[in-house]
This record gives structure tokens, sequence and C-alpha cells, in this order.
């Protein structure tokens, strides 16, 4: 399965979200991609910790397979050239670049929008499940993860900002299923840093659920454990697998798996 996790906000979650999944996945012992597209490298730091930031441009890296569709590069290589291993048994990474944005509007004008499709359809029965983690922008690597991806995951965080992007989100994802990509499917929305006794938050995932969105039922918890995770480069299941925390994610691993 193909996973895009997609919103158009900063700091909802997207790259934690991305690895503590795919780890949960890889885990239970399906083998795991993590593809990070987004130029921060948050899941690439998160997954291989300081060996990512002692060398910010890890090689070989995503940026140079779309440098190698523009032929600013040598030999084509398959994406799976490309495929890093982690210390986690059956977890491996593409790392992002930071220069990925240098290259964005050469990548548009030249049309290569198919082009990641392309290749992880040429890779994806290596794998079990791929996770796809997407800048905080609509923008031309976030549409080539959804024109690759069967699934998309939506991290919403319970506030009235992100509920009014919410609806240009899901336009977005439609419009792009009509355009480019009828597999295409939201598979659901994960309501993050939950807050289960506060008023608000509470009524804000209710009127949503009413309206008819696909609200997944496992919500996340906030929680000074995650930050403690990504400062270590342990994804929640490996630093404390009987956290409250932790044993959430693994729920809504289980329903994102549920047949």
């Amino acid at each position: 399965m193909r996973r895009v996790i997609f919103n158009q906000k900063g700091g909802v979650g997207k790259s934690s979200i991305t690895v503590n999944l795919a780890a949960i996945s890889a885990g239970q012992g399906y083998k795991t991609l993590v593809l990070d597209l987004d130029p921060q490298c948050n899941a690439t730091q998160y997954l291989l910790g300081e060996s990512a930031e002692a060398s910010p441009e890890l090689q070989p890296n995503i940026g140079q397979f779309f440098a190698q569709t523009l032929k600013l590069t040598g030999r084509d290589k398959p994406l799976s050239e490309y495929v890093h291993p982690t210390r986690f048994e059956n977890l491996h990474v593409i790392p992002s670049n930071p220069e990925l944005g240098e290259i964005e509007h050469l990548l548009q004008s030249k049309h290569k929008i198919y082009k990641l499709a392309g290749a992880l359809k040429e890779i994806h029965r290596q794998y079990d499940n791929i996770f796809i983690d997407t800048p905080p922008a609509f923008n031309f690597y976030t549409l080539s993860a959804l024109i690759a991806a069967q699934r998309c995951l939506i991290p919403f965080d319970c506030d009235a900002f992100s509920r009014r992007a919410l609806y240009t989100l899901l336009e977005n994802v439609g419009e792009t299923r009509a355009d480019h990509n009828t597999e295409l499917e939201v598979e659901g929305i994960i309501v993050n840093q939950f807050q289960p006794r506060a008023t608000l938050p509470v009524q804000l995932v209710e009127e949503l659920r009413s309206e008819g969105l696909p609200i997944l039922k496992t919500h996340l918890s906030s929680s000074v454990l995650m930050r403690e995770s990504h400062q270590k480069s342990l994804p929640l299941v490996h630093l404390n697998p009987r956290h409250k925390l932790t044993e959430e994610f693994v729920a809504l691993f289980g329903e994102l798996s549920a047949p």
C-alpha cells in the first residue's frame, strides 16, 4: 500500500505520523519504506539520526532522483538505488535533500509530475507498505506524491484555522483524483494532539464527523514523549512501547490495516 501523509499546514505532525506508522509496520514484520519529500528532511533525520545530521545532503537522495530526470546528473538509476537501510529491521528510507526547492521550477516547466509515480510502481512490489512524507504546501512534490499514492492520510490538529484549511485540502485531493490518479482515496483524517477533556476539540471533531468527513476512530494525544522521540531519533514503539501515545499509534495502524 502506498500512502501519502498530506496537509498544507505546517506543524500538524506529518513527519511524526509518517515515521511512527512506518516503524510499527516494520515492527509487525511488513517490509516498509519511508519516502521523504520534505526539503526540511525531518523524517530522514528522525529515522537516520546522527548519520543524517552529520550529512544533511545524504547521498543518494530523492533530490538526485529528480535531478536525473532533468538530465542534470549522469546515468539514470532506478528508484531502488536511492534506498537506505535504517537500524530498524524491515524499515528503509529514501532521504530528502534541502536543495529540492532549487529544482522545483525546472521540474514543473519540464512536466515531470508523473516521474515519481512511475518509479514507485517499479519498486512497490518490494514493499508491503510505503509511507510518503510531504512538504507543508500544495506544490510539485506534494502533487507528485498524490499522483503516486493509493491512499491519503490527513493529519488534523483541532483548531478553527485547521478546519478552514481542511476543506481546501480535500478539494485539492479530489481534483488530483479527477485529473491524475483515479486510484487515490482519502483513507482518513487523523486527529492529532487531541485533548479529550477540552470542550472545543471534542465539539470540533464531532461537527466534522457529522458532516460525513472520514475522521478515523483512533485519535492521537499530545505528549512530551514525542519531542524526546525526535531528539533520540527513536520512533515511539522503540522508545517506550507501553506509553499511551505509542499504544494509540499501534491502534491507528491496526485501524488502517483492517480489511
